[in-house]
């Protein structure tokens, strides 16, 4: 299945993967996480990142102080003139990009930044964490923006009914 499917498949079966979510989180299975991280390693055996990049062509990470002080760093500039050049206050007051795509998703979907990168970038899709109960409402919302979290909840609604 094309990653642009799996997109689409995720808005198609949005309504009962909500009643689904709705569900998981009344019952709050014991073997969420096991079930959530199995379907993960599946699906990123297959699903290639690089061919795909929609996180970083769509959506922005949250940059905590830690991040804007590392990668300033790296970049040889200020916090300051980093926040200034690169990030916004977004209505959380959270440190977000000023623009989608992420300035620093290069043309062949790499990463400019990619090993000092925000932490909010190298845990996503977050569907291998501990506690999957505290995130699945963010998880159904991945769902819609990444192909891989399209897949695992599918799979994980299989797995787990």
């Amino acid at each position: 299945m094309e990653y642009k499917d799996l997109l689409d498949d995720h808005l198609k079966h949005k309504p009962e993967r909500e009643k689904y979510v709705r569900k998981v989180k009344k019952k709050r299975p014991k073997n969420l996480d096991q079930v959530f991280h199995e379907a993960h390693e599946n699906a990123f055996e297959k699903i290639d990142c690089l061919q795909c990049a929609n996180c970083c062509k769509t959506t922005s990470p949250i940059f905590r102080d830690v991040d804007v002080q590392r990668i300033s760093k790296k970049l040889k500039m200020s916090s300051q003139d980093f926040e200034n050049t690169y990030l916004q206050k977004d209505d959380d007051g959270d440190w977000v990009l000023q623009s989608a795509p992420c300035t620093f998703l290069q043309p062949d979907n790499t990463c400019f930044i990619y090993d000092i990168r925000p932490q909010a970038c190298r845990e996503y899709p977050h569907t291998d964490r501990k506690r999957m109960i505290q995130i699945i409402d963010l998880t159904l919302k991945n769902a819609e923006i990444c192909p891989a979290v399209s897949k695992i909840l599918g799979n994980v609604m299989i797995d787990l009914p």
